[in-house]
């Protein structure tokens, strides 16, 4: 029997970095060559989604397998126990593999969580700096110069060419950017000034015909701070109107130069690979932890269960399984992203991971089994931009909202409440979300087919909502 040659694994993961915003996903705003060289020579999936769109839960969810309430990992103030939790890395440095973590690891204050089962790691302190990044570094507190996309990248390659050749390894290379303040790199500055950046088509959504949610959130364009969100100096005397126009221009010129980098920058990791034979080898993932409004809906940001918000991008190249320009449909989700890289490894992947490995999606087939239906939680009610908690689930064309009215705090008390509301999208005749069919009595059939399988996985995960309390 031939021995299975373990593939080295190199996961390339940004933050807020949304579909919108990849040539490979037909974006009419920027172009991203190198991470369509990905795609292009393997996977891409369209409908891949992230669980819960907040940063420390969505990233433990992709370390971990599991979703937010089975880990603890809800909020932003969540800190991993990895005396408790395993993790890809752990899981693949047991197995043999020389592992490294190098930027935004967001899971817990800096000594309190950092990166285990790593033999090398330099992770940002929160969400770290663009402009001469401090980072912690093998529990070392160090400052380098430059941008901070430059100088993750000029690590990660310092790392790969000094690894063991004769050892598979496994590389994150997880970036800041382009979550805000949308700060690009200095050489950027003049890309994105000769035209006008497209507004979405539902830039001016009044939010009629939804739930209150969605007229009640603060994460407008027009509301963007300017210090964070539009670091550009703002011209005086502007109409409310010319504003929210102007506060889109600089954000979003920005956020696009910010993507610009690291395109630039997985092209470095690509060429790395090619020039030193091996690309044929090596499993290339690129990915985001969550989506982003880039204007949709007037909004910023994230958060809610809408399409921006929870669609993430998934690119993987694998030439020795991957057919070049694979592309699939089929549901996917984050916490399938560590069994599918420890299917890949043979490293086995545990009993309590909740996701299931992406390999036969990869490799051109569909289980007969496959999920048809996708359970998420946002669990910060009122926390930020007065987005009020909700659970709900998307299937391959509808999708049932349910903000659930409040949520419990962690000596159970009972937080701030909003009145429970439900929303219902049919998402082949309204793909933009912009009419909630709920109360319309044509749908109370469909209304509780999708309320029976919303339960069913709330069952199957065991997640026990927290129901208003009369």
């Amino acid at each position: 029997m031939t021995e299975y040659r373990r593939p080295n694994i190199l996961l390339i993961m940004a933050d807020d970095h949304a579909p919108a915003a990849f040539s490979t996903y037909g974006s009419k705003l920027n172009s991203t060559p190198n991470l369509d060289r990905i795609a292009d020579e393997g996977l891409r999936l369209d409908r891949c989604f992230c669980t819960n769109a907040i940063c420390t839960p969505a990233r433990a969810s992709v370390h971990t397998g599991k979703y937010s309430h089975t880990t603890g990992i809800k909020t932003l103030n969540d800190v991993i126990d990895q005396t408790q939790e395993t993790t890809v890395g752990m899981l693949l440095n047991d197995a043999g593999y020389q592992t490294a973590f190098v930027g935004k690891w967001h899971l817990g204050h800096s000594g309190h969580s950092d990166p285990a089962g790593y033999d090398f790691w330099s992770v940002l302190p929160g969400q770290g700096k663009y402009y001469d990044p401090e980072l912690t570094e093998m529990g070392q507190p160090i400052t380098e110069s430059g941008y901070v996309t430059d100088v993750l990248t000029d690590k990660a390659l310092g790392w790969l060419a000094t690894r063991d050749t004769e050892r598979p390894f496994f590389l994150v290379c997880a970036h800041k950017a382009p979550h805000d303040p949308f700060q690009p790199n200095p050489k950027d500055r003049a890309l994105f000034t000769d035209n006008p950046i497209p507004e979405p088509a539902t830039f001016h959504d009044n939010y009629e015909n939804r739930a209150a949610a969605a007229s009640m959130a603060t994460e407008k364009v027009e509301l963007m701070h300017l210090k964070n969100h539009v670091p550009d100096p703002v011209p005086a005397g502007l109409s409310a109107e010319e504003q929210k126009a102007w506060n889109y221009q600089s954000f979003m010129r920005n956020y696009l130069r910010c993507v610009a980098s690291i395109d630039e920058n997985a092209g470095r990791l690509l060429d790395f690979l090619d020039e030193n034979q091996l690309t044929d080898d090596t499993i290339v993932i690129y990915t985001s932890d969550h989506g982003f409004f880039l204007g949709d809906h007037g909004w910023y940001d994230k958060r809610f269960m809408y399409e921006e918000s929870i669609r993430i991008p998934f690119l993987m190249r694998y030439p020795r399984a991957i057919h070049a320009g694979t592309v699939s449909d089929r549901i996917a989700l984050n916490v399938d992203f560590a069994p599918t890289i420890l299917d890949f490894a043979g490293a086995g992947v545990p009993r309590d991971m909740q996701g299931r490995s992406l390999r036969p999606l990869a490799e051109g087939s569909v289980p007969s089994d496959w999920r048809t239906s996708m359970y998420y939680r946002y669990w910060m009610h009122l926390a930020h931009f007065n987005i009020p908690a909700h659970y709900g689930i998307r299937t391959e064309r509808h999708k049932l909202i349910h903000y659930y009215g409040e949520a419990l705090g962690s000596a159970g008390a009972i937080d701030a409440s909003t009145e429970p509301e439900w929303e219902l999208f049919d998402l082949e005749d309204d793909p933009q979300e912009m009419v909630n069919l709920y109360d319309d009595p044509a749908n109370a059939e469909l209304i509780d087919e999708l309320k029976s399988e919303l339960k069913r996985l709330q069952m199957e995960l065991g997640d026990e909502p927290h129901e208003k309390v009369s």
